[in-house]
């Protein structure tokens, strides 16, 4: 790292020099500049990182894929690409627990917060329905988890963020609320529509977040919220957001989808779910254009992530981080799309290391110096993609 950024220095002094013999002092103060703020990035990681979480798709299903997700591909082709990262476990929740803990919290369900709340495993067991059934938990797995109350008091990147002077908020999309404690909203018609899910907003199951009313207050609707704070400059460092069901990909019943309007999130009898994977398109290329359109992306270095939880429980292979079960079987979250965009751009890299959400959130340790949590401990368990970050 040392070597790196001394030859940074170097170019950015022969640079400077250039400027001088082409163009004079203004020149210098341009060339200066830039070279000034692309160190910083690269030394103090970005002023601001946009996580964009969504839904339960592979790579190949994404990537590529100009029919539905066009917007994404050229987001892939252009800026910088993780092509082996993958999801710690499934299904959805642990993923989530896991990005922001460094500890996918030894569970294997989808169930709402709470001190009271116990939930067998959904996945790795017989009778999932899903490919998973073909790998086992150990019987020690399934009676931990089974045990398992689903409000954690280990840290979180909360506490990493505000021990270290940086701010933090979470945007979800169709929470009715700010600090809500719902498991899925809105109501339509007296009929329960999952757009927004508990099960995706990971900061709820924190007691140190959700027992806080100041932190509470940081978990808000996306709606109207995010487009003020870009439009007035007041982003926080650490930008969490999670679209709602019918726009991460994840999809809803044909009946839901029919009462909001969106006969194209409801779930396909078969193959893939096309109408999902454009509405989710879709609503990246409104988010991501929305951010990039702001003062606060025109005038720091800043990131935006944007990740997969999981792929479509087509398979189980794993990061660097996932757990293990029966006759040492990995079982991970399968291979998901993760792609970083920069405002201090540079050439597009991909990379293909095995990673895992442990990683991302490694590698925001890493950048802001913030420490580490649990798996982001060990190099081992976790690893860092920090050069996707880096213009």
């Amino acid at each position: 790292m040392l070597k790196v950024l001394k030859s940074r220095a170097a170019g950015a002094v022969v640079a400077v020099a250039a400027a001088v013999t082409l163009t004079g002092t203004a020149a210098v103060a341009a060339t200066a500049a830039s070279a000034g703020a692309a160190g910083a990035h690269a030394q103090s990681g970005p002023d601001h990182v946009f996580v964009i979480m969504m839904e339960n798709h592979g790579r190949d299903q994404i990537v590529g894929n100009t029919a539905d997700a066009p917007f994404i591909t050229s987001l892939a082709q252009k800026y910088n690409e993780a092509t082996n990262y993958h999801g710690v476990t499934h299904p959805s929740l642990t993923n989530y627990l896991a990005a922001i803990s460094g500890d996918f919290q030894g569970i294997w369900d989808d169930c709402k917060a709470g001190i009271t709340v116990k939930c067998a495993p959904e996945e790795f067991v017989p009778g999932s329905g899903d490919a998973t059934d073909t790998a086992a938990l150990t019987p020690a797995q399934i009676a931990s988890a089974s045990a398992t109350p689903h409000m954690f008091s280990g840290k979180n990147i909360v506490d990493q963020l505000e021990s270290n002077g940086k701010t933090w908020k979470a945007y979800m999309q169709s929470m009715p609320s700010a600090g809500s404690n719902v498991e899925y909203a809105p109501v339509v018609n007296g009929t329960t529509v999952k757009l927004y899910a508990q099960k995706h907003n990971p900061f709820m199951y924190f007691s140190d977040i959700a027992d806080n009313p100041a932190r509470t207050s940081k978990i808000v609707p996306l709606e109207n919220n995010l487009s003020k704070d870009l439009a007035d400059n007041t982003v926080p460092n650490f930008v969490w957001i999670s679209p709602d069901q019918c726009h991460d990909m994840h999809g809803i019943s044909p009946s839901s989808a029919a009462l909001v309007g969106m006969p194209s999130c409801g779930y396909p009898d078969s193959g893939l779910d096309h109408g999902a994977i454009k509405l989710g398109d879709d609503y990246v290329k409104q988010q991501v254009n929305e951010i990039m359109d702001s003062t606060t992306w025109k005038t720091t270095n800043s990131s935006i992530v944007l990740a997969w939880d999981e792929n479509d429980y087509s398979g189980y292979s794993g990061g660097p981080g996932s757990p293990v079960g029966a006759n040492g079987t990995v079982l991970g979250g399968g291979d998901a799309p993760f792609i970083v965009i920069n405002s201090a751009q540079g050439p597009h890299k991909t990379s293909g290391k095995l990673a895992d959400h442990y990683t991302m959130l490694s590698t925001i340790e890493q950048m802001w110096h913030l420490g580490c949590l649990a798996n982001t401990c060990s190099p081992t368990t976790s690893g860092s993609l920090e050069e996707l970050f880096r213009p």
